[in-house]
């Protein structure tokens, strides 16, 4: 099995979830025999081409692959990494950007396509399908289907309506929907994270549910687990006193992660349960304004905000905090929280879209209802006044994700959803 994947992020690019998630499915395939040549914009740096060998047990979206640097068999066993640089002259205007990017991504794949393949082996018997990640790499494989006359998968890691929460608010907010319209209407088959995102992609874009498979997004525990019996107290002591009680927040620091609520709910927290200390690892648009509010609010010496961390750093936050917090007001999947799991770190989420699902109330963690401050301050008192209980739903929540969402069965189903289009093409074909 040959497949072309294009993805808008992939290491060194890395922006959210859906960096991550290409960053771990792409050599789970491969060690299910798939040779997967993704092409993704430059925007951060790396080699033009990379080679990459997938390991039996990787420790995280940047372990388990032997890199080499350069290009030399046409058909590689493993992972390909075909880095594309943006156009020179960019517009200023994001949508136009994407578009101009775009061009270069479908540029890049072409190549690929029409490169000699050895005696009778056509351009179009090259790769078996085109897997997208998301509308940014819309426009170049719907080219490419059209043109090669191949399958398209597309993954929705998430909807610009479900982010404006129904609505569409802006010019730029409407040609994104319609260019997930058009990604949803060219596909032959669409992946989701959770059937709440499988449930608004078939609203929003009117296509048939039966053409939508779930497959959750993954995480690797041996991140979190390498650090189990390693003495970290130092590194807790950047962030809280031996005394206080770490609630963490980790992701972008944007309006839908509803970060703003536990701000609020900071001084209430603080007046039942002073020893809270409250750290927010991330960056994103609201991160000045939320800093200055907690200062309004009189806590701002118990709120530290870290910006951006290294992984690693992140990872260690993980294993040292007494609650996760994640209160989105709309999350498609939540990988944050999963990675919370993955560390036994007791969770508190919102109860909205695919949170909901992955976090299943007084068994694996607590969920309050979403948007709402009261909900999220029980929410962290009941982890913090209790954590013997909260320790066993931790682990709970820890079995859950090994058995569940490990990216080795991820990428089981990823490949039978492959296959499965492979053959309804053949028959149509023939």
């Amino acid at each position: 099995m040959r497949v072309l994947m294009f993805s808008w992020e992939y290491p060194p690019h890395v922006v959210g979830g859906l960096g991550n998630h290409v960053a771990a499915l792409v050599p789970a395939l491969a060690r299910q025999e798939v040779e997967v040549h993704l092409i993704t914009p430059r925007c951060a740096g790396g080699p033009s081409v990379e080679r990459a060998h997938p390991s039996v047990a990787p420790h995280g979206p940047e372990k388990g692959l032997g890199w080499v640097s350069t290009f030399k068999e046409e058909r590689a066993n493993g992972v390909v990494i075909h880095r594309v640089d943006p156009p020179a002259i960019q517009r200023g205007d994001f949508f136009a950007d994407v578009h101009g990017t775009n061009l270069n991504l479908m540029e890049a794949a072409g190549k690929l396509f029409t490169s000699p393949g050895g005696p009778g082996v056509s351009s179009a018997e090259r790769f078996d399908l085109v897997h997208a990640h998301d509308w940014l790499v819309a426009f170049a494989v719907c080219a490419l289907k059209r043109i090669h006359r191949i399958p398209l998968i597309s993954t929705f890691h998430a909807t610009e309506r479900g982010r404006g929460r129904g609505h569409l608010n802006s010019p730029i907010s409407r040609a994104i929907n319609s260019t997930e319209w058009r990604l949803a209407h060219e596909s032959w088959r669409m992946i989701c994270a959770s059937r709440f995102m499988a449930q608004e992609v078939a609203n929003y874009f009117d296509v048939p549910a039966d053409r939508i498979d779930v497959i959750p997004n993954g995480v690797n525990t041996e991140r979190f687990d390498r650090w189990d019996g390693v003495d970290l107290s130092d590194f807790r002591a950047r962030f809280a006193t031996p005394q206080e009680r770490i609630v963490l927040y980790v992701g972008r620091i944007v309006h839908e992660k509803g970060l703003h609520l536990l701000v609020e709910a900071g001084p209430r927290v603080l007046a039942q349960f002073p020893e809270a200390k409250f750290v927010v690892a991330g960056r994103g648009e609201m991160l000045e304004a939320l800093r200055a509010r907690a200062g309004e609010l009189g806590v701002g010496p118990k709120f530290q905000f870290t910006g951006f961390i290294p992984d690693e750093d992140r990872d260690r936050l993980y294993k040292v905090a007494d609650c996760a917090v994640f209160p989105s007001l709309y999350e498609p999947f939540g990988i944050v929280a999963l990675e919370a799991m993955a560390a036994k770190t007791p969770v508190v989420v919102s109860s909205v879209g695919g949170l909901a699902e992955v976090v299943h109330h007084d068994e694996t963690g607590i969920t309050v209802c979403p948007d709402s401050v009261e909900s999220l301050v029980q929410g962290v008192l009941r982890v913090l006044r209790s954590p013997e209980e909260a320790a066993v739903r931790a682990q709970r929540a820890y079995r859950q994700v090994v058995e569940a969402y490990n990216w080795d069965r991820i990428a089981r189903q990823t490949l039978a959803i492959y296959e499965r289009v492979v053959e309804e093409q053949r028959r149509s074909d023939g």
